[in-house]
């Protein structure tokens, strides 16, 4: 090395450990403990765990298996923006989000599962984010400077963080946060950082509980000053009508305009949990309530039968025949777990339920290779039309390896693995709280004593829950369990020994010195009801599910795609049915592996009908439900319903007969 180099190394070297200084203190190792937060931020109600302290069981793992078995497990070897010329491994192929994207569900599934292959796939990526910071803290692909993608990897940076206690990872970050202060005076946030500030926020709050350095308080206020002001958005919401390419002046702006940001489905998902966020700073409760406004509007103006809001891509009003982004999805689950933590509100987890129940599997192949774009409530074709998009192309409901644009290929990954590390939280009061039901295994240390919880359960397609409590020694501690909305006259056992009726919406809690080998039993009644929406038109539920009529199914490939393919599907039955209330039968059949699939249903529902012929489709989309009540002079029949997610053609949204 001649001198000039050696300086040269000697300066950057410096230069890092200024910044290092700059943010110094040690970081921390894997632990089972949830960090709560430093003041003065405002406590939350509930800790998250770190990433491996919950594991998945029952149907849950067999639903993250096949995630690793299909796409979420093999992207990398069959498309090329995720693949070895990514330029988050520091090749020259895609630079911006898709690498970052992969990385946030690919960690957690990885460390969910357990698995050597997924986790070797995920190390490789960030080894080299690790090891390719540049000498004044920046950090990813010098191709482009967009502080978007960052925050995003900064996310998959914190999980893996948590999961093995890597040393390279806080000062890593502390390096990153210093650079960023200091050019975001002169290098502000724009366009899609402008509009997700949250999700940085996130992890500068999460590095701040860590280290306790004030200037990450400063850098938070500094990310929502530049950010989007969703709060005031929605305070006088006026995008109460289907979005267009006009409104937007998309063909202008490239959709980058602050109206197309702001009317953006995705975005829209993400700043659902801003104010919540917002108000670990500001400690104000109308900024930690103003997530239940957000909620409302977006349901009054825009929501769908299946649980979320129209967005194919913008904001598409509450014609069941809309869709809804895969992204929009998966973000607007981790926004109900991150503000279910700040706030607490039981009906967040019913709604995350809902989601992750329905929408999530019902985008996806049964084997997860292929994915839609779009997903309609009212779905009775999959083809190359262009209805009835907002601003979408016509591969938009397509199942496909990237149909319509390749965010979703990246992206969809966090979806099972983020629900599951969010199923359990620490709570305020030094216990344990059960926020959304499925069979796991959580290992936490409460009140100075592991402990292990093992949640034993076919729900939501049964309505039993059993929680057996493993602890070191006798432990006094509260245990909180989520009741839903829906859940009229839930019971509680323990040890066998009947509890007081639980308010239905409400967290029970449960606190008594806990011995090893108790057991609750939690059974929150699934009666099938009838509710009313688009044009007083009606969707059938039981619990968290939500039922539709399956539409037969033609699969025609379109063209290979690597490792998996493109798909159209094409009815072979008629499905043009107005429904009656009055009865609704429901039939259980075993649990299986693969329970949202069509063959392995595990409950089905039986309502009385009638087809009605002027309800038909135009272009492969169905025409709107007609305005409910209406008369049919057709034979009645008896049609049987499956679970959302079940049916990849389906009517949700039912016209209802006139009695």
């Amino acid at each position: 090395m001649n001198r000039r180099a050696f300086c040269k190394q000697l300066s950057a070297a410096a230069a890092l450990a200024a910044n290092t200084r700059a943010f110094g203190f040690p970081a921390t190792g894997p632990t089972d403990n949830a960090v709560k937060n430093r003041a003065p931020l405002t406590p939350n109600t509930f800790d998250p765990l770190p990433l491996g302290a919950i594991r998945p069981a029952g149907w849950l793992r067999a639903q993250l298996q096949i995630q690793g078995n299909g796409l979420g497990g093999h992207l990398d070897e069959t498309w090329a923006d995720v693949g070895p010329n990514s330029g988050w491994l520091g090749g020259t192929g895609e630079s911006w989000e898709r690498g970052p994207y992969y990385l946030d569900g690919l960690v957690p599934l990885a460390y969910q599962l357990d698995d050597a292959r997924l986790k070797a796939k995920a190390q490789k990526y960030i080894d080299w984010t690790l090891n390719n910071q540049q000498p004044n803290g920046m950090i990813g692909p010098r191709s482009n400077d967009d502080w978007w993608p960052r925050m995003v990897i900064l996310k998959a940076l914190t999980q893996y963080q948590e999961a093995t206690g890597d040393s390279r990872v806080i000062p890593f970050m502390q390096r990153y946060f210093s650079y960023q202060i200091s050019q975001l005076s002169t290098r502000p946030l724009r366009d899609w950082g402008k509009f997700r500030w949250h999700d940085e926020v996130l992890s500068v709050l999460w590095l701040y509980n860590r280290t306790g350095d004030p200037k990450l308080i400063e850098l938070a206020k500094l990310l929502h000053q530049q950010g989007y002001d969703w709060q005031a958005e929605f305070a006088n919401f006026q995008y109460t009508h289907r979005i267009t390419r006009e409104f937007i002046k998309l063909d202008e702006h490239k959709g980058l305009s602050d109206t197309a940001l702001a009317t953006h489905g995705v975005n829209n998902a993400m700043a659902l949990k801003a104010s919540p966020v917002w108000s670990l700073l500001s400690g104000n409760n109308t900024d930690r309530n103003a997530l239940m406004h957000q909620l409302a509007e977006l349901d009054r103006y825009h929501g769908l039968p299946n649980g979320i809001f129209s967005a194919d891509e913008h904001l598409a009003g509450p014609n069941p025949s809309q869709g809804t982004e895969l992204c929009t999805v998966v973000e607007m689950m981790y926004s109900l777990e991150v503000a279910l933590a700040v706030m607490g509100t039981p009906i967040l987890g019913d709604r995350l339920e809902r989601l992750a129940y329905n929408c999530l599997p019902g985008t996806f192949t049964d084997d997860m290779w292929a994915h839609q774009y779009n997903q309609q409530p009212n779905q009775v074709q999959c083809s190359l039309n262009h209805k009835p998009w907002t601003t979408d192309g016509p591969e938009s409901n397509l199942f496909g390896l990237e149909p319509n644009f390749g965010c979703c290929a990246a992206n969809f990954h966090q979806g099972w693995p983020k629900l599951t590390a969010n199923l359990w939280m620490a709570s305020s009061d030094d216990g344990i709280a059960a926020l959304v039901y499925a069979p796991s295994e959580v290992q936490a240390t409460i009140r100075s004593t592991p402990v292990r919880i093992t949640e034993q359960t076919e729900y939501p397609f049964r309505d039993k829950i059993r929680i057996a409590v493993h602890a070191e020694k006798a432990l006094n501690f509260p245990l909180q369990l989520r009741i839903p909305a829906w859940a009229k006259d839930a019971g509680i056992r323990v040890n066998g020994q009947s509890q007081p009726s639980p308010p239905a919406g409400t967290f029970a809690k449960i606190e008594r010195t806990w011995k090893q080998g108790d057991t609750v039993e939690l059974t929150l009644p699934l009666e099938a009801r009838a509710n009313k929406g688009f044009n007083n038109s009606i969707a059938f539920e039981r619990g968290p599910l939500v039922f539709s009529y399956p539409i037969g199914e033609d699969w025609l490939k379109l063209r290979d795609r690597g490792m998996t393919a493109d798909w159209q599907v094409y009815p072979t039955t008629q499905w043009n049915y107005a429904v009656k209330t009055d009865e609704i039968k429901a039939t259980e059949l075993p649990v299986a592996e693969g329970p949202f699939t069509l063959k392995a249903s595990p409950v089905k529902l039986e309502v009385k009908a009638r087809k009605l012929p002027a309800w038909v489709a135009e272009d492969g989309v169905a025409n709107p439900v007609p305005q409910s009540p209406v008369t049919c002079d057709q034979p009645e029949e008896t049609v049987t319903l499956v679970p959302y997610a079940a049916a990849k053609l389906r009517i949700t949204a039912f016209p209802e007969l006139k009695i």
